[in-house]
């Protein structure tokens, strides 16, 4: 049998994280020896995607960084276009498969950090850490015990919540025959799409130069769409509203993020721990999750160093939590209208304040002065109804 300090299941954003945030411990902290075990190819390994987030200039993760913006902007459903320039952040786009190379590469370079290939079949608390059982890619069956493990795979199902909407999305890496795109700006949220009945959809654009871009069409709704309704969606994005003529598709890109008011539980036994979109980092009202992976995977490598009890926090406070609850009811039960409430956000609160809101970083005047720039009564509305609904299970896209 194996034996760890910790063991890191599944090597995703959140598993690769919290591994390379362990390969080099500071000066003076403890060395721990960690197992990072990866799924073998096939379909328990994630599959490639693109996470976006802001943070200042530089950081940890830049040189996985494809590309990054300054300047924001939102088209609203009529057209008419809002745009900031949000320094001294930068909006970052990082490709999955850069960031597995660059987390490699420093695994390699460090001593720290063992990484496998097995299929992790249970986890098993023990009295004073946990055991780990799986096969590896040939079949052989594979024992690890471990004083800490952290579990990041992907839940079987979502936890009971009020509200739970899908954001929903298929995209392009397209490659046009002329120059069309700015390669300065972003369109964040484009609602010149066509509405759903329930919920709002938006084009999306990454621009990696001016014949370069991630296109992608995007739904927070309660149901997916069936694969040709994205290519539709996406056809008629590309050529009647964006005007781009004639172009190659590249690559591909499909997700579905649960944008839920549902608790995660973050300790599923008294050594054994969820990170990740398991274990709640996704921000509800927006789908973003890598920033939340960062402050997690963050917090729990200062804990483990110092010798402390390693409790993932919740990357997203009570209040943060309680507003996004609010605002799912509101989109889900149609009390405002998805996209004429987003363009009236960015239209009137400055972009940085509003990554800052999204990042759980202002303070409660700011947060106040934002609600007051939305819907008041139909928002008021939807706190209260949102306090008397039940908790129900979902059932699945």
């Amino acid at each position: 049998m194996l034996e760890a300090d910790v063991a890191i299941i599944g090597a995703g954003a959140a598993g690769l994280s919290l591994a390379h945030r362990l390969a080099r411990p500071a000066p003076g902290s403890r060395r721990l020896s960690t197992v990072l075990l990866d799924a073998p190819p096939g379909p328990l390994r994630p599959p490639r995607r693109t996470w976006c987030f802001w943070e200042p200039d530089r950081g940890r993760y830049d040189a996985a960084v494809t590309s990054s913006w300054r300047c924001l902007r939102v088209h609203r459903p009529t057209g008419g276009a809002v745009e900031d320039d949000i320094s001294p952040l930068r909006y970052k786009m990082i490709r999955s498969e850069d960031f597995e190379r660059l987390v490699a590469h420093d695994l390699a370079r460090g001593r720290g950090v063992r990484r496998l290939e097995a299929a992790v079949e249970s986890v098993e608390g023990l009295p004073r850490g946990a055991r780990v059982e799986g096969r590896t890619a040939d079949g052989r069956p594979l024992s690890l015990r471990a004083r800490w493990v952290f579990d990041s795979r992907p839940l079987g199902s979502l936890p009971a919540a009020r509200t739970t909407l899908l954001q929903h999305f298929h995209g392009w890496f397209v490659r046009t025959d002329r120059p069309v795109f700015d390669p300065a700006r972003v369109e964040l949220m484009d609602f010149r799409t066509a509405q759903p009945r329930r919920g709002l959809s938006f084009g999306y654009v990454l621009p990696t130069g001016s014949r370069q871009a991630l296109v992608e069409y995007t739904e927070f709704s309660p149901a997916v769409l069936p694969r040709d309704g994205y290519e539709s969606a996406l056809r008629d994005y590309t050529s009647a509203v964006l005007g781009l003529g004639d172009f190659e598709i590249v690559d591909t890109e499909t997700g579905v993020i649960p944008m839920t008011d549902a608790p995660f539980a973050r300790e599923t036994a008294p050594s054994v721990f969820r990170i990740g979109a398991a274990g709640g980092a996704t921000r509800p009202s927006t789908g973003y999750t890598f920033a939340g992976v960062q402050r997690q995977t963050a917090a729990v490598a200062a804990a483990l160093r110092r010798g402390r009890r390693p409790v993932p926090p919740r990357p997203h406070s009570a209040r943060s939590r309680a507003m996004d609850a609010v605002l799912l009811h509101a989109l889900d039960s149609g009390l405002v209208d998805g996209a004429a409430f987003f363009s009236r956000l960015f239209a009137q609160i400055p972009m940085v304040r509003l990554l800052r809101f999204l990042d759980g970083g202002t303070r409660l005047h700011e947060e106040l002065g934002i609600g007051l720039r939305t819907p008041v009564l139909p928002m008021l509305r939807a706190a209260v109804e949102v306090s008397r609904l039940p908790r129900r299970p979902f059932d699945g896209p």
